[in-house]
C-alpha cells in the first residue's frame, strides 16, 4: 500500500477564478494521518497503463454531484484494498481541486489543483460515469520519488486530454473547506459564501465520498468511488499512472 502521509508540492498553481476573499481565521480540529501500518492491497490494473485512453464513456445512473442538496450519504465498505476518504471541491467557475485525507478527521494527505472547471466536472458526472487519469512521466533521476509525490500530472477526463493537474500544499482555504466538512463522511452538496455580495460564485461545490485505494504496481494507483447508491459499479475512477 502506497504511503499517504502528507506531501509537498509546488508552492502554487494556477487558477481560474480566484477565491472572493480569504477564508475566516479559524482553529482546527483535523489531525496528522495515523502512522500504523496498511493491510497490502490486492495488486491488480497493472495493464492500466497501454488501455485507458481507450475507456468507453458509460452511461450508468446519474451521480448525484448536481443535485443533492447535502447531507449524508449511505455508508458502503468494499473487501479489498484501503478505503480513505476523497473530497473534490471548486467554485462554480473556479478548478476543481482533490483532496485525499485517511479519514474526514484528518489533514489532507494530497491535494491536486485538477486541469477541469467544477461546472464541467458536475456536467460530466450528470451524464453517467467518469473516468479521470493523471498521467506523469518516469525519469531515471526521480527513481525514488513516490507515485503521489509527483508534482506536475497530465489529466484526461474519459480518455481525452483537458490539461494539466498539480500537487501542491494544502491552503488555508482547502484546510477550511476540510473543517466545516468533518462530520460529512459521504455526500454532496454546496458551502454558501462567505458574503451575500459573492452571489452563487462565491458558492463552493463539493462532492465527498469513500474511496478504495488500490496500488498496481509502484508507477500505477486507483481510487475507486465506493458507490452511494449500492449499484454495480463506482461512479467515479481516479487513476495514478507513470509512464
Amino acid at each position: 500500500m502506497a504511503d499517504l502521509s502528507p506531501v509537498k508540492g509546488p508552492e502554487s498553481s494556477p487558477s481560474a477564478v480566484s477565491p472572493p476573499h480569504p477564508p475566516p481565521a479559524q482553529s482546527l480540529s483535523l489531525v496528522q494521518p495515523s502512522t500504523k501500518k496498511k493491510r497490502k492491497a490486492v495488486k491488480v490494473f497493472r495493464l492500466f497503463r497501454s488501455v485507458f485512453r481507450s475507456f468507453p464513456i458509460m452511461t450508468p445512473a446519474a451521480c448525484k454531484f448536481p443535485s443533492l442538496p447535502g447531507g449524508n450519504l449511505p455508508d458502503t465498505r468494499s473487501a479489498v484494498g484501503n478505503r480513505i476518504t476523497g473530497t473534490l471541491f471548486g467554485y462554480r467557475k473556479g478548478r476543481v481541486s482533490l483532496s485525499i485525507q485517511e479519514t474526514s478527521g484528518t489533514l489532507p494527505a494530497l491535494v491536486v489543483e485538477l486541469a477541469m472547471l467544477t461546472n464541467v466536472l458536475q456536467k460530466e458526472m450528470s451524464l453517467g460515469l467518469v473516468r479521470i487519469a493523471l498521467e506523469c512521466e518516469k525519469q531515471a533521476e526521480k527513481e525514488k520519488i513516490k507515485l503521489l509525490e509527483e508534482p506536475l500530472w497530465t489529466m484526461y477526463c474519459n480518455g481525452k486530454k483537458i490539461g494539466y493537474g498539480v500537487k501542491r500544499d494544502a491552503t488555508e482555504e482547502d484546510l477550511h473547506v476540510m473543517e466545516v466538512l468533518k462530520a460529512v463522511s459521504m455526500g454532496a452538496g454546496v458551502l454558501p459564501g462567505r458574503s451575500e455580495a459573492d452571489g452563487p460564485e462565491g458558492e463552493m461545490a463539493y462532492i465527498r465520498a469513500h474511496f478504495e485505494h488500490i496500488v498496481g504496481s509502484k508507477d500505477s494507483e486507483t481510487l475507486y468511488m465506493l458507490s452511494p447508491d449500492g449499484n454495480n459499479g463506482p461512479e467515479l475512477s481516479i487513476f495514478f499512472v507513470r509512464i
